[in-house]
């Protein structure tokens, strides 16, 4: 993608350097240059037309609250996260995977002496993580914090004497406010509760054991700051806990589009990095450079094979695997490329080349540390050379910022699941027309929910999406998303332009039972299986006698360049003057009968249209065209008729696919042959799980310039699967394009 295509969303944020003044000693820029656009907005959070009412909403409950308590004369105790009377609400979700047992609670003004928001600048990127899994989580808070002014949107309001704090988050497709109050979980207990021999440890002196062990940022059992004093970090992290119900929720994960509101965007992912990109240049100038200023990089790799080493833990030159690190900065200096990197965990971790104190730092490499920002020492961060870079990190994860001028509009569709074994894996099933009102840079964004605001209840299933996107019309497809990496919550297509029109999204979805992982040496599985069965179907449509059926997903060839709407209509059509036709030929066949009036009146009796026939019912919406054929002595009368169930949309049953509580059946229709199931393999038992009550909830987002408009459209074949009953595989060339 060009350079200049970034330009088109914010300018570059120096961090607070001059470039101007990043000159060696003899006047020459020893800096790859950046472009300044001081005209254009800062980047920030999403603008979306809820987000300053919000902020407003949030403000006014803190001073709503302040003003409370000191009428009151009362510090702020939060009623919905109460760590102390609600421990075990606020700790664990319903399902314990992980025990956390901190032995305290205490506010921010008992652990330090003059506690501070922001201890200097809310710059700061010192942050340590604590006992919860969520490095992910402080990744995105440290990557965050080095876009100047960032960290401030989303910390909206507080008041620290009276201890009350409130917060905005990103959730799924809209904004959010979160208040908290100031207590937070420590590991350090009270003096009573001692054993005799700790109390000796501090010469049975209460108050020495207060003012030592019970103070500071090292009592805080999660997150905190590297710095003394310094809350933003560890009531930040809470208030994310309380917004997805507990500390638990945040195990594992990704989340910096919940404190930005914009999407993660997975870059690249085979191991090593450096086979898949194909200008290494390009990639520095394009995406490295700008971290921190339009985008937020995050960097990972999975866990390595042990098997050879017997080495569980290891790691690639002091790197973890499966851990979330950081990009704060990058610059080129005498022409070597440097990054800076941070460990959430607080450990440096990297003991490769420009590891601090390493062979590399000579005297005429030292000048590049204060560029940089660095000093030995700090706490979790380390230097990295760029081609290090790439040979050591599997995936790198950015997030794109949008200024003030960008919004996002979006469409989200339940999609009801499909019986075991969860088959026909292909196109077809869902899709998103939508339409731009004029030429624009645009981003598509196909989503599902995020399970984490209801881990324990939530489906058995995830889902691998990826999508086609073509104008509509057209049959060759304008591009195709990446597949999701490791069951990402959301992929992405980006457009420098886009013309104006109308445009389809045909998506893909994999339902992942979350047990595969667990049971990788199982040969047969429901998510193997699926894919078995589909490539069986696949294969036996040679046959011209095979009835679609669910097992066998639409070609893409077949959709492209129009909507399942679109398609269902001419499906319709085609059985109707099949129908037709087939009546007309029937009717020939029996001219000989035609006078037969006793005929002629059973066939009166059994084709006559009887308003007793159709159920009516509030419940229900579907429109039903009916053909009746009345046959007389010396004439052929055809009348069509349609049935309109009012009341919201239903679906039908059928036994094909499951059918949503307060669904109201139609008539019954004869329904057409289908080829019997095939057996399953010898010895073969899958592992089912239950999804008759489970669907899916997927969306597309579509974020452009605020002046244009866009209208977006959800689509179901499983509503509409009626007009697709009965074809045959041979029928589908009348429905193409």
């Amino acid at each position: 993608m060009p350079a200049s295509f970034f330009k088109l969303f914010t300018r570059d944020i120096a961090l607070g350097l001059d470039f101007e003044e990043l000159l060696n000693p003899t006047g020459q820029q020893t800096l790859s240059p950046l472009p300044k656009e001081v005209s254009s907005p800062s980047v920030g959070l999403l603008s979306t037309p809820e987000l300053e009412s919000v902020i407003q909403e949030c403000k006014a409950t803190v001073a709503r609250i302040v003003k409370q308590c000191k009428a009151r004369n009362v510090r702020y105790r939060d009623p919905d996260f109460d760590l102390g009377n609600d421990r075990g609400k606020c700790l664990h979700g319903v399902v314990v995977t992980e025990a956390y047992t901190p032995s305290d609670i205490q506010r921010v003004t008992e652990l330090f002496g003059n506690p501070q928001f922001f201890s200097d600048s809310p710059y700061s990127n010192e942050m340590i993580q604590g006992q919860c899994s969520n490095c992910w989580f402080i990744s995105a808070m440290a990557a965050t914090s080095t876009v100047k002014g960032l960290v401030e949107k989303y910390c909206v309001a507080r008041d620290e004497k009276i201890g009350v704090y409130g917060f905005v988050f990103w959730r799924d497709v809209q904004w959010v406010s979160v208040i908290i109050d100031d207590v937070l979980y420590t590991s350090v207990p009270k003096y009573e509760e001692l054993s005799t021999a700790e109390k000796t440890l501090f010469q049975n002196d209460k108050d020495k054991y207060n003012a030592s062990a019970r103070k500071g940022t090292h009592t805080l059992y999660f997150s905190k700051s590297g710095k003394v004093g310094e809350t933003w970090v560890s009531l930040l992290e809470k208030a994310y806990a309380k917004l997805h119900g507990d500390y638990a929720a945040l195990s594992l994960g990704f989340g910096v589009e919940d404190l930005t509101g914009t999407e993660r965007f997975p870059t690249h992912q085979i191991f090593p990095l450096n086979q898949d990109i194909l200008d290494h240049d390009r990639f520095w100038e394009e995406e490295i450079l700008k971290a921190g200023r339009d985008r937020i990089i995050a960097c990972s790799f999975q866990s390595l094979n042990s098997t050879r080493n017997g080495e569980p833990n290891a790691t690639i030159s002091g790197l973890q695997s499966r851990h979330s690190y950081s990009v704060l900065k990058a610059l080129e200096y005498k022409g070597k490329r440097f990054l800076v990197i941070r460990n959430p965990s607080g450990r440096t971790g990297w003991d490769g080349r420009w590891a601090d104190g390493s062979k590399e730092w000579t005297a005429e490499w030292l000048d590049v540390l204060p560029l940089l920002g660095h000093a030995f020492g700090d706490s979790g961060k380390f230097i990295m050379e760029y081609q290090d870079f790439l040979s050591c990190f599997a995936q790198i994860d950015r997030t794109r910022l949008f200024d003030s001028t960008w919004t996002m509009r979006y469409e989200v569709l339940r999609v009801p699941s499909r019986p075991f074994p969860l088959s026909g894996f292909g196109y077809g099933d869902i899709c998103f027309p939508f339409s731009l009102s004029k030429a624009t840079p645009v981003m598509i964004v196909l989503a599902q929910l995020d399970v984490r605001y209801y881990k324990g209840v939530s489906s058995p299933f995830t889902l691998d999406i990826d999508f086609a996107l073509f104008r509509k019309g057209e049959k060759q497809p304008l591009d195709f998303s990446d597949h999701s990496p490791d069951v990402a919550r959301s992929i992405s297509l980006e457009f420098a332009e886009l013309e104006e029109g109308e445009y389809i999204v045909h998506c893909r979805m994999d339902p992942i039972p979350l047990t595969d992982g667990a049971n990788l040496i199982a040969p047969w599985t429901d998510h193997k299986t699926s894919h078995v069965i589909t490539n069986q179907a696949t294969s036996e449509s040679v046959a011209a006698s095979i009835i679609i059926e669910d097992n066998l997903p639409i070609p893409l060839e077949i959709l492209a360049g129009q909507d399942l709407a679109g398609l269902a209509s001419k499906a319709s059509n085609l059985k109707m003057k099949r129908n037709i036709a087939d009546g007309i030929n029937a009717d020939a066949a029996m001219l000989p009968n035609l006078m037969r009036p006793d005929l002629v009146a059973q066939q009166d009796e059994d084709l006559a249209l009887k308003p007793n026939d159709f159920h009516h019912d509030s419940n229900s919406s579907k429109t039903i065209t009916t053909i009746t054929t009345i046959r007389g002595p010396t004439t052929l009368t055809t009348d069509t008729r349609e049935i309109v169930f009012f009341g919201p949309a239903g679906d039908i049953k059928n036994d094909d696919d499951t059918t949503i509580p307060g669904d109201v059946p139609p008539p019954p229709l004869p329904k057409p042959p289908s080829r019997p199931p095939s057996p399953a393999p010898t010895n073969f038992t899958p592992v089912q799980a239950d999804n008759s009550n489970m669907s899916f909830f997927l969306g597309l987002k579509v974020y452009t310039p605020k002046d244009v408009t866009v209208l977006i459209e959800g689509q179901l074949r499983h509503d509409l699967r009626k007009n697709f009953e009965g074809l045959q595989l041979a029928d589908w060339r009348y429905l193409s394009i």
